[in-house]
């Protein structure tokens, strides 16, 4: 049994909160006494973490008290002002509908704070039946680390009822990686033999399998068969499915320039195109 699964990014990727972010920082940098920013330059800060979004809208090296007390009163704004100007992208909500009426396993892996991500998961997408939604949680690494690929894929599988038993690596089957997908690319069989490149893994022929072997190529530890893909707005997101040997589809409706995405194996411009995209890399059509 297969488990066909998408990890989402949040901000930039589901939702456009770029006018709440950049409002809550606005309202702590003022009330510090400290000068603001633009819209646009709040893309280019979001996305590592909120203490990361505070410590570079401060001025250059503002001690480690004024990060804290900055960093305190984003919060206790943006918690208020969470879902005042942020809205799903277009068509989004009707894609994540039909990705799970299809079978697919949903997860969400963002660098916002935990309560925040929960919060804007239930107030957007509350009939969605998301395996795990992860944020920035006490103890979990911030992306690009791959930690939140693994804990999610562990969510597909025990909602799919299989659990990680440990195969004989000899089983261990992958295939090479071609390279970026463009519409003339075509999908190689998968071939038994020694694994490719760290993380160089055909999204169609990957399988994630638990064992030493398959965590020293740099792929999570899982048993049964996996087709997963991560989808996201930034560089960081296409690393951290790089670290975790899956592939990264980017959509360029996001906070980020489209020069930044295209390091990703594929880039969206619609929802309709990643709902292509994600089939294509999973296999799943």
């Amino acid at each position: 049994m297969d488990v066909n699964m998408v990890i989402f990014d949040l901000d930039g990727t589901l939702i456009d909160t770029i006018g709440d972010l950049s409002a809550a920082v606005e309202n702590a940098l003022s009330r510090g006494g400290f000068p603001g920013h633009t819209v646009d330059e709040y893309r280019n800060m979001v996305g590592h973490g909120i203490r990361n979004l505070v410590t570079r809208a401060l001025p250059e090296g503002s001690p480690e008290e004024v990060i804290d007390i900055t960093l305190e009163r984003f919060v206790e704004y943006y918690t208020a002002h969470i879902d005042v100007l942020s809205r799903p992208y277009p068509g989004i909500p009707e894609l994540l509908k039909k990705l799970s009426s299809d079978g697919f396993s949903l997860a969400v892996a963002s660098n916002k704070f935990q309560a925040g991500t929960e919060t804007l998961i239930r107030r957007f997408f509350s009939d969605i039946p998301f395996v795990k939604i992860l944020g920035n949680a006490p103890g979990l690494p911030l992306k690009p680390d791959p930690e939140v690929i693994r804990l999610a894929i562990a969510a597909g599988l025990d909602s799919a009822g299989l659990e990680a038993a440990r195969p004989d690596p000899a089983s261990l089957r992958f295939a090479p990686y071609p390279g970026k997908w463009s519409s003339e690319s075509t999908l190689p069989p998968q071939t038994a033999g020694s694994p490719p490149d760290r993380g160089r893994v055909h999204p169609r022929a990957l399988r994630l399998r638990s064992g030493t072997a398959a965590a020293e190529y740099g792929r999570w530890p899982v048993a049964q068969p996996v087709n997963a893909v991560m989808v996201g707005d930034s560089g960081t997101d296409i690393k951290t499915a790089r670290n975790a040997g899956i592939p990264a589809i980017a959509v360029s409706w996001g906070f980020r320039p489209r020069t930044d995405l295209e390091i990703a194996d594929a880039i969206a411009d619609t929802p309709e195109q990643l709902n292509d995209l994600i089939r294509i890399f999973t296999g799943k059509n």
